[in-house]
């Protein structure tokens, strides 16, 4: 007597065959997969109420989705610490920018637009996840910069700290769209951090 088991790849094929063909009817929906292996299309309309489970399953209709939900939601204090910091961060290079030797201006007035662009990405990141715009306070008072080595060997160890941060923080989370975010910012900081101490080199130097 045959033993009656489901095959997971045969149930797979057939429910997002019927899927796709709503979503995308014009498009292969198995890229890479040899014909042969997937169910011809059921010729068939698959009755409303099975269409509506289907339709529940597609990205984004999930009420806990596999990127940006309930595991980056634990994250959310660290995110817009994140944020504020970041923002801070923009300032001071504006400020810095301002006081700098003509050479380096540019440069900074880069990294403070990459750290602006920092936080967007993470108050983007909040609002997939919350649904919610988080609104950063906002500073005031004038930002001291001091003088141009020591403020370069400060912001060096900032920015190599806020690369540690954000990588110890990919880390902690399982969120994997998160994580790749986290990692990716991580990079960043730590790109800043050498070009702040090639600016260092040439002052020394100088």
């Amino acid at each position: 007597m045959a033993e009656n088991i489901h095959s997971p790849e045969v149930y797979d094929f057939r429910r997002y065959d019927r899927v796709w063909q709503r979503v995308a009817p014009d498009l292969e929906p198995y890229p890479g997969v040899n014909a042969a292996a997937a169910p011809a299309p059921q010729p068939q309309a698959a009755p409303a109420g099975q269409l509506a489970r289907q339709e529940s399953q597609l990205p984004g209709a999930s009420q806990d989705p596999c990127c940006m939900g309930s595991a980056a939601a634990e994250m959310l204090e660290v995110l817009t610490g994140f944020i504020e910091e970041e923002l801070e961060d923009r300032r001071y290079y504006l400020a810095m920018s301002r006081q700098a030797p003509a050479w380096a201006r540019q440069r900074l007035r880069d990294i403070a637009a990459d750290e602006g662009a920092h936080a967007r990405r993470l108050m983007a990141a909040h609002y997939l996840i919350t649904g919610q715009c988080y609104r950063p306070a906002i500073a005031g008072g004038a930002v001291t910069i001091g003088r141009w080595c020591p403020a370069l060997r400060e912001r060096y160890h900032m920015e190599a700290c806020n690369g540690m941060n954000y990588a110890r923080s990919a880390d902690g989370t399982t969120d994997p769209c998160l994580a790749k975010l986290l990692n990716e910012l991580s990079e960043d900081e730590y790109r800043h951090a050498g070009e702040l101490m090639a600016m260092l080199e040439r002052s020394i130097q100088g």
